[in-house]
């Protein structure tokens, strides 16, 4: 079966700052922010959509956070896939499923992505 393609985000820096400021609180943001930015620095092609994915797997928790900066550091699609596409990612029909089927899931995980994104 063909893969479907997937949408990615298309996020900046303004957005990973606005998720810290609402997700974290004020005693949290810098400490939030700091930990952010040990990952790939500020020139890092895609560096702004992998820190958003950390911050989404986070989940508004600190020690979580740290976690995920590492999980990223090590290997940033092990971050980018379960926290765009969570479904997709434990889904184990892909191979086999119809393009419709993927359409769905994919459907389905951006717009909880983009739930959260705008949460």
């Amino acid at each position: 079966m063909k893969r479907v393609p997937q949408p990615t985000p298309d996020v900046t820096a303004a957005d990973v700052e606005r998720i810290v400021r609402r997700d974290f609180p004020p005693s949290q943001q810098d400490n939030a922010l700091a930990m952010l930015h040990e990952y790939c620095g500020e020139s890092h092609r895609g560096a702004d959509r992998v820190r958003l994915a950390v911050l989404k797997l986070a989940n508004k928790n600190l020690k979580q956070l740290r976690y995920w900066v590492e999980q990223a550091k090590l290997d940033y699609r092990d971050v980018l896939s379960p926290a765009e596409y969570p479904k997709y990612c434990r889904w184990g029909r892909v191979d086999t499923a119809s393009e419709d089927e993927q359409r769905k899931v994919i459907d389905s995980d951006w717009a909880q992505y983009e739930r959260w994104l705008k949460g």
